[in-house]
Order: structure tokens, then C-alpha cells, then sequence
């Protein structure tokens, strides 16, 4: 019969735990719910079509009309606790884009914001846009943010492949 010495039975229940609180992690985290406040009485929470959907859907909370080639600030009647360490990105609806030529400008809701969120529309078409209460004019994807410090100043950076090649280095 084959005896497992102590230590080793005692790793064994270690890594059996920390797998055990890494699986509970990732569970909790799957099912987090984030805070949303309603600031008007025309505000819609967020929403995905979804459960695998990556953005969740912005509802516009007023009437609004975006002359071309203008842009219009679109209250959403909604504020967020977005965790520490999470930003929230909003991003175009693919529809509106390429139906409408709406494109989202501005966008990054940090975790300390708590007002309400606002989208601002950019109409790149020849027409005039209609935003309707309750149309759904954006979305907001959660990212993690890591921490970063920039606190050194150097004279020079260290080489990489890609060095200075900015724009349309890669190719058309």
C-alpha cells in the first residue's frame, strides 16, 4: 500500500481549496448584479437580447432630433455603481451605425461616477435622426481596468517591433 506523506496530502488540500474559491469566484462574479438607479420616470434599465451578449442596451429617456453631421447629448434617465476596478464602455449599436450612420462619440464611465448616464450621438448621415423615448441608442460594456502607475519619467523607452509606426503602418 502506498502512503502519501503528510505535506503532500496537505498540498493536496491547499490546491483543492483554492480551486474550490476560484470556481465560487468566478460564479459570484457571472452573477453579479450591478446597481442602477432610475433618475427620471422615462428611464429604462439596461438590457441584452442575450445572456452571452457582450453590451448591454441604452434607452434613450427624452425626444431628440440630430441634424446631419451634428451631434446630440442623449440623457438615458439612468445612473450606475460600476465596481471599482471596471469601467464602463459605451459603444455604437451596430444596427444604428450601419442602418443610420449614428456612431457614438465620448465614452468611458468610471467607477466613481455616479450621474446619470449620458450618450452623445454623432449623425454622420444626410438626414435627419429622430431619438424617440425608450429607443435604444447605445451600449455599455463593463471592462476591467488594472491599475497603473506612471510615476517614471525616462529618456528613452525600451525598442519593440513595432517602434514609432503609427497610423497605417500595418497596411491598407
Amino acid at each position: 500500500m502506498l502512503t502519501v506523506p503528510h505535506d503532500q496530502v496537505a498540498r493536496n488540500q491547499q490546491l483543492k481549496d483554492e480551486q474550490h474559491n476560484v470556481r465560487a469566484f468566478i460564479e459570484e462574479s457571472a452573477t453579479s448584479k450591478l446597481r442602477c438607479k432610475k433618475m427620471s420616470d422615462d428611464a429604462t434599465l439596461p438590457t441584452r437580447a442575450h445572456d452571452t451578449d457582450a453590451g448591454w442596451d441604452l434607452y434613450s429617456s427624452v425626444h431628440r432630433i440630430i441634424a446631419p453631421s451634428k451631434r446630440g447629448l442623449i440623457d438615458t434617465g439612468i445612473s450606475m455603481e460600476i465596481p471599482e476596478g471596471y469601467a464602463g464602455l459605451i459603444w455604437p449599436r451596430s444596427g444604428l451605425a450601419v442602418k443610420d450612420g449614428i456612431d457614438v462619440f465620448a465614452g468611458v464611465i468610471d467607477s466613481g461616477y455616479r450621474g446619470e448616464i449620458k450618450v452623445c450621438l454623432f449623425n454622420s448621415s444626410q438626414l435627419y435622426i429622430k431619438i424617440q423615448k425608450g429607443d435604444r441608442v447605445a451600449q455599455i460594456l463593463f471592462q476591467e481596468v488594472p491599475k497603473m502607475m506612471m510615476a517614471v519619467e525616462v529618456d528613452e523607452l525600451n525598442e519593440s517591433q513595432r517602434g514609432g509606426n503609427g497610423f497605417g503602418s500595418s497596411g491598407s
